[in-house]
Formats: C-alpha cells, sequence, structure tokens
C-alpha cells in the first residue's frame, strides 16, 4: 500500500505539486510512490503494475522533473522520447503530458501512424522537448530524418509487451542505437516482468535497471465486480445481453466479441433496441477508429462493441461495465479486457457470457487467476449447458507401455546360432534399418 501521504514527499517540484493539485490530484498511487523517486536519481527502470495503478503519471512526472531541474543535452533535438504500442494509447499519454505541460514553457508532440507525415515534420521540425508515437511512425521520421535523437535524455516504453507481441522488436533496436549514450535514461513499464522478450530487450536498452511488480498480472481487480454467466447458444448469449444491459447501472460499456461481424450484428441488435451503440474492429481504417473512440471517449456512445483491438490502453474513466461476450482465447487477455472499467479508484462490474465455445477459454482463466469462478443465474434464463468435463484418458496408453516392454526377449534364451542370427536381422528391421547381408 502506498504510504507517502502527499507528492512533496517524493521531492517533486513545487511547479509540478501544484499542477497536480489543480487537478485534483492529491495523494501518490503505489507504482507511483515507488518508480517516481528511483527515476528521479537517474536509475534505468523496468517496472510492472496492473492496469488502472496509476502508471502514466509515474513516468511522466520523472520525466517534467527533469525538463525542470536539469539542463539539456542539447539545443533541438528531444529530451524525452515516450513509446506507446498503439495510438489509443499514445493519444492517452500525449493528453495527460499536456496537462502537466499547460502554462509552461516546455513543448511536445503527438506523432501516430495513419497520420499526415508532414504536418508530423513540421511539428518536430519546432524542437518539443518531449515526444510522444508510436514505434511504426518514429522509425519513418527517423529514417526520412526529420527526427534527431542525439541529444535524447530519456527514452519511456510504456507497455513494452504489447510493442513486442505486436511485432516492433526491429523498431525499438533502431531508436535505442540511434540515441545509445552513456547519458541516456530508460525507463521502462510492462504488463508484467515474466515475458521472454521483454527481458530479452531490457538487457539490451537498461543499465542496472532497477525492478518494480506492483501486483501481478493475475492480481485481483479490487475495484471490480466479476460475474459469469452460463450460455446454451448464440441466441442465449444475446438475450443474457439485453437483460444485462437493462438491469445494470452504467454510464458507458465495453462489450467483447470473437469475431468482426459479431461487432456489426450486435451493434445493429443494440441500436434498434435504442441504445446508442458503436462498433469497432480491427478492419477499420484507421480514420474511421478514430471517428468512433473520440465520440465514444466524449460519451456521445453508450455502449461500444469490439474486438480485442481496443482491450488495452483506452483510459475511458466512465466506462463501469465490462461485458465478455465471448471469452478470451489467451488469458491475460481476460485481465486488460476487464481492467477498461474500474479505474483511478472508480467501481466498475465485468459480466462474461460463457457457452460451450468458451468452455476451454474460461478454464485458462481460472487457472491463470489461481481461483476457483462460481457461476452466477439470471432470472428466466437459467443455463441447461453446466460446463464440459475433462477428455478422459486412453485406457490403451498403459497398456501399450506393457506391450513394448523388452523383459520377454532378454530372458528369452536364443535356441542356436542361426536363431541368433534371424533375430539380429529382425532386430536391425525394426530400428529402420535394411535386413543384414548374408555373408559368402
Amino acid at each position: 500500500m502506498s504510504q507517502a501521504e502527499n507528492f512533496k514527499d517524493l521531492g517533486l517540484d513545487t511547479r509540478l505539486i501544484k499542477i497536480l493539485d489543480h487537478q485534483g490530484i492529491y495523494k501518490p498511487t503505489e507504482i507511483q510512490e515507488q518508480a517516481v523517486p528511483t527515476a528521479m536519481v537517474g536509475h534505468d527502470l523496468i517496472a510492472s503494475s496492473k492496469t488502472g495503478s496509476g502508471k502514466t503519471l509515474a513516468f511522466l512526472l520523472p520525466a517534467m522533473q527533469r525538463l525542470m531541474k536539469q539542463k539539456a543535452l542539447t539545443k533541438r533535438d528531444p529530451r524525452v522520447l515516450v513509446l506507446a504500442p498503439t495510438r489509443e494509447l499514445a493519444k492517452q499519454v500525449y493528453a495527460q503530458l499536456r496537462s502537466l505541460t499547460s502554462g509552461t514553457q516546455f513543448k511536445a508532440a503527438l506523432v501516430l501512424g495513419g497520420e499526415n507525415f508532414n504536418d508530423q515534420a513540421k511539428a518536430l521540425a519546432k524542437d518539443p522537448h518531449v515526444v510522444v508515437a508510436t514505434p511504426g511512425r518514429l522509425a519513418n521520421h527517423l529514417d526520412e530524418r526529420s527526427l534527431f535523437l542525439a541529444g535524447l535524455e530519456l527514452l519511456i516504453l510504456d507497455e513494452a509487451d504489447r510493442m513486442l507481441d505486436l511485432g516492433f522488436a526491429e523498431q525499438l533496436q533502431q531508436i535505442n542505437n540511434i540515441a545509445n549514450h552513456r547519458l541516456r535514461q530508460t525507463l521502462m513499464f510492462s504488463a508484467t516482468l515474466d515475458h521472454a522478450e521483454v527481458n530479452a530487450i531490457a538487457s539490451q536498452l537498461l543499465k542496472a535497471p532497477k525492478r518494480i511488480a506492483i501486483g501481478a498480472a493475475n492480481a485481483e481487480h479490487g475495484d471490480i465486480e466479476k460475474r459469469f454467466y452460463l450460455a446454451d447458444h448464440l441466441d442465449h448469449k444475446q438475450a443474457l445481453l439485453e437483460k444485462i444491459l437493462d438491469t445494470e447501472t452504467y454510464q458507458q460499456a465495453i462489450i467483447f466479441t470473437a469475431t468482426r461481424s459479431d461487432t456489426d450484428r450486435l451493434s445493429l441488435l443494440l441500436s434498434d433496441k435504442g441504445l446508442k451503440t458503436v462498433a469497432l474492429s480491427g478492419e477499420m481504417s484507421q480514420a474511421d477508429r478514430n471517428k468512433i473512440m473520440d465520440s465514444f471517449s466524449r460519451g456521445q456512445q453508450q455502449v461500444l462493441i469490439t474486438t480485442d483491438v481496443a482491450s488495452r490502453g483506452l483510459d475511458l474513466l466512465q466506462v463501469s461495465l465490462v461485458v465478455n461476450f465471448d471469452m478470451p482465447k489467451q488469458a491475460e487477455e481476460y485481465v486488460h479486457r476487464i481492467g477498461r472499467t474500474g479505474r483511478a479508484g472508480a467501481k466498475g462490474v465485468a459480466l462474461s457470457l460463457v457457452g460451450p465455445k468458451d468452455w476451454d477459454s474460461f478454464k485458462r482463466v481460472e487457472s491463470f487467476l489461481q481461483q476457483p469462478l462460481n457461476f452466477s443465474e439470471m432470472a428466466g434464463l437459467k443455463a441447461k449447458f453446466k460446463g464440459l468435463k475433462p477428455a478422459p484418458k486412453p485406457k490403451s496408453a498403459d497398456k501399450g507401455v506393457q506391450v513394448k516392454a523388452k523383459p520377454k526377449r532378454v530372458v528369452k534364451a536364443p535356441q542356436d546360432r542361426k536363431n541368433r542370427r534371424q533375430a539380429n536381422r529382425q532386430i536391425v528391421s525394426d530400428d529402420g534399418l535394411a535386413p543384414l547381408k548374408k555373408k559368402k
């Protein structure tokens, strides 16, 4: 638990404390309490914390402290670079950064894929102190020499595990090589430290890093009420979903599905019921995705139906309900999905519908969370499906081992030389080699 009573205890500049006070942020979270002082004294850092723990401020506050207290290495190069795996997460980091730089002389730029390259080059030419970017587009600017990193003082990787999962390892190596000097500090944040690729790239990017782990990837979300409902088939799931949306209290809801066709179908179904609903999927153009997310984040839509493309990095404080219409294939993704609610100390509800096709995924989630998960029932919609039993092991497995045992051949005495030669030929043949030829 956090012990610091206020941000002054962390040694932050009084100007930063005033900015936080103005935003109504008075007491550091546990990840902020541990990461901020460690980063401010110059240590490289690799840290993990569960969703909604205040991770963004944990790296932005040391970055701002550096800008305010230390002299720049160069006059033109950006001093701080923040990399995020997705456009949505990068935009949220940038928005929080702007709230900290407001009223100061420090400038920031946002560099994302799918947006006008020349406009970004013009913004970079204005010598921003901080750049927030996605790795692919930043690498493009390095290739075109519209950005230089010789004077970079602080490199921050947010959700490093996600960046590696999305295939950005090469771009991270490129950025590291270009800004590789002894004065650079690196902060790496990941959902988990138990990730082989994260540890591999950390060994290349970080120098004697301090390690901080606040909770585990499978840690309990204390502010989220979790319930599971069994479902017989697709129509049963839809009936459960409709009743959930009719009876639960929520400002905004996110519904996760397995396929794009389900997002479109459910969007039409709920729109016909009078709910302001939008659908989001990975196949959409970036412009369409931006339009939908902007509309939802401004509160113009009540329900967002999406595949896992939006399951990480979204910091939408009005989302108080998450529904897993389909269980995720990966157990870790369940944690990221439900983490879209119950953020910043708010309460949330996460409901999951489990049909026959979801059973294996449900059991993986149960194993990952290391606790038994019980099912609730909804009046009038009780399921006949009660779960699947594990497949029995084949009975012939043990018998097969006995058949292959060799004692009989060992104890059986050879009759004569001829029999021994025949036995040898048979053994060779069983091993897949040609039979021995008889000597002439």
